[in-house]
């Protein structure tokens, strides 16, 4: 027997889909922003190119973010369903709010933090914790913690080595024949930020689902050694089909608000050259947080790597209000989106008390 309502472990789960989708909505300008900017590829083909690698990362990658977000940040006792359906909703009005405000903050730092102000939330009307922060993992937030500033950095720095190195290698090549060899080569540079968007992101939600599953009594639909496409996994295929389809979808359906502001307003008049290098340079500091199983801002990596590549031609070609604004964002995402997923978990408690008439208190 299940003490958890199967219409609410299902309703939970369609509900973490959505937060995936607009993650894809909210992080395709990313993806995009600049081969768009360079006029490589018009916005509709754009989308199309960054949705199919964020499908295929699906069969490239583990899921070892997964397992990061499932049972690293939050104690497993307090990932209970009332936490992961008030941080998900946390997670997407905020990312609703920023996404009309055109602020490029990111998904992944307001899932996570809006999980954790759930189950902070939850640890205080349970009283399972001496205090309530006890619900939370210390030792599993150090590395995200790191790569919050590591990330920007690594795409900001690799951004503006990647910048030299090209242009010192393409000094002597004819000005036409070097812009047409980049806007190849872009096509290659946004491919591969975009697979690797697909495999840090996408991978959230997965753990969100498995958390789910397994706190109320359906771990066995969450796991399972399955074999896909030659590579291991340990997470059902459904779930991880389910959400690198919804990344993709939301990605084909991105907002085009963010483009000005990531590909343009960091640094004006991008050309192709200046598009290779930062997508590259973003798309290894993604791999490497990949690899090393940490959540981490694509936003603020290719962010970081656009500011790197506008930095060669000095530092007042970089518009740092816009870099200052892509920090205030990080900055607040923390806080705010562990308050609403606080303010979420709260209602959530109350409403679904009254409802369901002491079947929500089963999921403490």
């Amino acid at each position: 027997m299940h003490a958890t309502p199967l219409s609410l472990v299902v309703i939970t789960i369609v509900i973490a889909l959505l937060f995936d989708f607009l993650n894809g909505v909210h992080d395709a300008a990313n993806s995009i922003a600049t081969i768009v900017t360079t006029r490589v590829l018009t916005p509709p083909q754009a989308v199309l190119w960054a949705a199919l690698f964020n499908f295929v990362a699906a069969f490239v990658f583990g899921t070892g973010v997964a397992h990061t977000i499932s049972s690293s940040l939050i104690r497993p006792e307090a990932m209970t369903l009332y936490v992961v359906l008030a941080g998900l909703l946390g997670a997407i009005l905020w990312n609703l709010l920023t996404w009309y405000l055109a602020l490029p903050t990111s998904s992944s730092h307001a899932i996570i933090s809006s999980l954790a102000g759930a189950a902070v939330a939850g640890a205080a009307f349970s009283g399972v914790y001496k205090h309530s922060w006890h619900a939370i993992k210390y030792e599993g937030w150090i590395p995200v913690l790191a790569f919050l500033v590591l990330s920007p950095l690594i795409g900001m720095v690799l951004g503006y080595i990647l910048m030299h190195v090209v242009a010192w290698a393409t000094f002597r090549m004819h000005r036409y024949k070097a812009a047409k060899m980049f806007r190849t080569l872009q096509l290659f540079s946004a491919g591969s930020y975009s697979l690797m968007h697909g495999s840090n992101d996408a991978q959230k939600t997965m753990g969100i689902i498995v958390a789910v599953l397994m706190s109320t009594g359906y771990g066995q639909y969450a796991s399972g050694h399955h074999r896909i496409f030659g590579h291991n996994h340990e997470i059902a295929p459904w779930i991880i089909f389910s959400c690198y389809t919804a990344i993709s979808i939301g990605t084909m359906l991105g907002g085009w608000k963010i483009v000005r502001t990531m590909g343009s307003r960091i640094t004006p008049h991008l050309k192709p050259i200046d598009g290779f290098a930062s997508e590259l340079a973003a798309a290894t500091s993604i791999g490497i947080a990949t690899i090393a199983h940490i959540p981490i801002s694509t936003t603020h990596a290719i962010g970081g790597a656009i500011s790197g590549v506008g930095a060669t031609r000095g530092v007042h070609a970089v518009r740092w209000v816009w870099a200052r604004r892509i920090i205030y964002g990080w900055v607040l995402t923390f806080p705010g989106a562990a308050i609403v997923g606080a303010i979420f978990y709260i209602f959530l408690h109350f409403t679904l008390e009254r409802w369901m008439g002491g079947t929500a208190a089963t999921l403490h």
